[in-house]
């Protein structure tokens, strides 16, 4: 996985996850299915190791988001 900026984080643990895939698209460079994948990789990395700090529990996060 590149190495992402903080902002990447802060947007998927608030929830924004257009914002999060549009600031790895900006610093990786790569395109829309690439950031998904590299989303779903850090979603699982900061779930393990931050899970407190998300706004909104594992079952709400992907509802109303479709790719």
């Amino acid at each position: 996985m590149p190495e992402l900026p903080e902002i990447v984080d802060r947007h998927i643990l608030d929830h924004h996850v257009v914002l999060a895939l549009k600031a790895i698209m900006d610093a990786s460079g790569c395109q829309l299915h690439e950031a998904i994948d590299t989303f779903g990789l850090r979603y699982e990395e900061l779930r393990r190791d931050r899970p407190d700090d998300f706004q909104v529990s594992r079952e709400e996060y992907g509802r109303g988001v479709y790719t």
